[in-house]
């Protein structure tokens, strides 16, 4: 098999060598460098490179041709399914949006129903609200986020390739989220027109509760319009400080709100507090809440060593006890009430406490964190799982990484959990990102293939990344790259059969 036979010529290999002219790094018998390769996992684990005192540049960089010259001309085998099929599957009908479906759909099916028997009242009507709410505010907790993943993470490499396949779509769990607050939403217009009904038929529900529904209304049509997928690109910031405060308004409101239908609905001589505590939305409310309050519970502001890698990336280095999973992002912010940004956390399996992260030059607020390096800076919550927990499913790995994407990747480069091939893609990354980090990632993985689009200019990613998978054999190719090609790579794999993932932003 040729993993077999790359594994063995790895293994045996005493030089390593990177491909210069063609456009890949790959390690060659001829090099200079020198290699002490692992026998099972497919990476090697240790390396030692010369390096040049003219020009700082790794004999590991420096190569010559090699069989990856002239990958372009390699023909794609044809998409396996025809277009309307493919596109319904991969890109229309994706995991997230299979789950929202299924969450709306289920929703809607008993709305439906409910107005067919002839309603419900405000009481009943209000728990289904509060139980959606519940569920797309819990759904997106740092902890229940990385309970979940654990959970399908845990699934043994030795079980069906499409189960794991399967499990590894957990990142698209947000469809949950953004299906329960549609859903919710839809269920609080009823609840709004039921309890006016109720208030002009002389019913159970008060002027104050009435009015307070229509409140909670407003805000909630605001929250769902401004989440708008497209909105939400064009203008981020506003979108997350909206959904923020306006969020947190809702919840307070809505606390009014469960008090005043428990005391319009309320027997005759029962107290208002023993109401409460026999009430389901309260303690809804009370979990709900608890869960919002919790990672700003652990905020904290943390001293931070700022390493300058170049105009467009400095990398931020914590040492205050914590060592991240592979896969995991944490979120930072100097303005803590206003503005936050995630970035993936890369800890080193030789330093217990301590983890690093990349922040690459992507608008204002990057480019003051990169201009103006901070001594400290805010921490909410924990870190938290992302799209890449996932890798540790396979036994086999191609990892695909575009300029700063090498992020969230290098956890499990370093990591070495599974056998992997990295493509790395960008500009210069020695000069980008410094020598520090592209040493580290070539100590770790020798046979890294490194392509610099200053001087190649952009590769075809999708018969770059499937020639890689065919010849390495893996299970499967996760890419972490800006949206338009994470997409397109993962759709033109998806489509020939070879599992892709990526990062889907949904938030």
């Amino acid at each position: 098999m040729l993993a077999d036979k790359a594994v063995s010529a790895r293994n045996a290999l005493a030089d390593t060598v990177i491909i210069s002219p063609s456009l890949v790094y790959q390690q060659d018998a001829d090099s200079k460098g020198v290699l002490a390769a692992s026998s099972s996992s497919g990476t090697a684990t240790n390396s030692v490179h010369s390096i040049d005192e003219k020009d700082g540049i790794s004999s590991v960089e420096k190569g010559h041709y090699s069989d990856w010259e002239g990958y372009e001309d390699e023909i794609l085998p044809d998409k396996l399914q025809g277009r309307f099929m493919r596109n319904l599957r991969f890109q229309l009908l994706n995991i997230y949006r299979r789950l929202f479906g299924v969450v709306f759909v289920t929703n809607m099916t008993i709305f439906i129903v409910t107005i067919a028997k002839g309603g419900s009242d405000a009481k009943n009507l209000g728990l289904i609200v509060v139980a959606d709410l519940f569920c797309a505010v819990l759904i997106r907790q740092d902890y229940v986020i990385n309970a979940i993943f654990t959970v399908f993470c845990s699934v043994p490499p030795s079980w069906p390739l499409f189960i794991r396949r399967l499990c590894a779509r957990v990142y698209s769990l947000g469809g949950i989220h953004s299906g329960c607050a549609v859903s919710g939403v839809c269920w609080f217009v009823y609840f709004t027109a039921q309890s006016t009904l109720e208030l002009l038929n002389g019913g159970k529900c008060s002027v104050a509760t009435v009015v307070m529904a229509y409140c909670i209304l407003v805000l909630l049509l605001v929250i769902v319009a401004l989440a708008y997928p497209k909105f939400r690109v064009i203008a981020h910031d506003t979108f997350e400080k909206v959904h923020r405060f306006l969020g947190w308004t809702v919840v307070a409101l809505v606390w009014c709100l469960i008090i005043l239908l428990t005391n319009d609905y309320r027997p005759r001589g029962q107290k208002l507090g023993r109401a409460l505590t026999e009430s389901a939305p309260f303690w809804l409310v009370v979990v709900l809440t608890i869960s919002i309050i919790l990672p700003w519970l652990r905020l904290r502001k943390y001293p931070v060593r700022s390493e300058v890698l170049s105009k467009h990336a400095v990398r931020l280095h914590f040492d205050y006890g914590v060592s991240p999973v592979p896969g995991s992002f944490s979120r930072i912010s100097d303005t803590p009430l206003f503005e936050w940004h995630s970035f993936a956390t890369m800890a080193e399996p030789d330093k217990k406490g301590y983890y690093s992260m990349v922040v690459s030059r992507a608008g204002d607020w990057t480019k003051k964190i990169i201009e103006n390096p901070p001594s400290e800076i805010w921490i909410r919550g924990i870190a938290t799982c992302g799209a890449l927990r996932i890798v540790p499913l396979f036994r086999r790995v191609i990892l695909v990484a575009t300029g700063s994407g090498i992020g969230p990747i290098a956890p499990h480069v370093f990591a070495q959990s599974v056998p992997f091939r990295l493509l790395w893609t960008g500009p210069n990354v020695r000069e980008t990102f410094g020598d520090n980090l592209v040493d580290a990632i070539l100590k770790a993985a020798p046979d890294t293939i490194i392509y610099d689009t200053r001087k190649h200019g952009r590769p075809d990613m999708v018969k770059l990344s499937y020639k890689l998978a065919r010849e390495f054999e893996a299970e499967a190719v996760c890419i972490i790259s800006n949206e338009k090609l994470t997409k397109k790579v993962v759709y033109g794999l998806m489509s020939r059969g070879v599992p892709a993932f990526g990062a889907i932003w949904d938030s």
